[in-house]
């Protein structure tokens, strides 16, 4: 078995967050779909979702059609089966993460995130598969009793908390 790795760059929309994972069916991008715009009516918004088998296309939906571009082409880049894209302008993955882990085709979501992100690749003569996530960077230390209070005040400033 021929196995190599690589790290496939994401670029999207500055402003957005991208929501990544594995999928099973063909349905899954119109039922990601009703997801978002039920669940976040003022988000504008695009899904894709690459399919495994069959005629093995690259799947979109949305309600903007430059958010789905370009998550078409992220699928695209990583070249993996069953994956799906969601990228949201006007609303947040913390929203929707729930309803999207009780959709019936979701399998597993990779990440949730508006930071830079790369996405780990398997390939095999088989074809490509994701191993994970690199989300942004990494820790430069612990936080202290100050920056505790920032992020506290930070939550209920958002509306996050109370």
């Amino acid at each position: 078995m021929n196995l190599e790795m690589h790290a496939v760059k994401i670029d999207y929309p500055e402003g957005c967050n991208i929501i990544m994972g594995q999928a099973h069916f063909i349905k899954t991008a119109e039922d990601l779909y009703e997801i978002v715009a039920t669940t976040l009516p003022q988000a504008r918004f695009g899904v894709a979702f690459s399919e495994a088998s069959g005629a093995c296309l690259i799947r979109t939906e949305g309600n903007d059609q430059e958010l789905e571009h370009v998550c078409a082409t992220a699928l695209k880049a990583i070249g993996a089966g069953h994956v799906f894209c969601i990228l949201l302008r006007d609303g947040y993955p913390i929203n929707i993460l729930n309803q999207l882990k009780h959709c019936p085709e979701v399998c597993t979501i990779y990440c949730a995130t508006a930071n830079p992100l790369q996405v780990m690749v398997a390939s095999t003569l088989q074809g490509w598969g994701i191993l994970g996530v690199i989300d942004g960077f990494p820790p430069k230390g612990i936080e202290s009793d100050e920056d505790r209070q920032e992020r506290r005040e930070l939550l209920r400033r958002i509306g996050y908390k109370r």
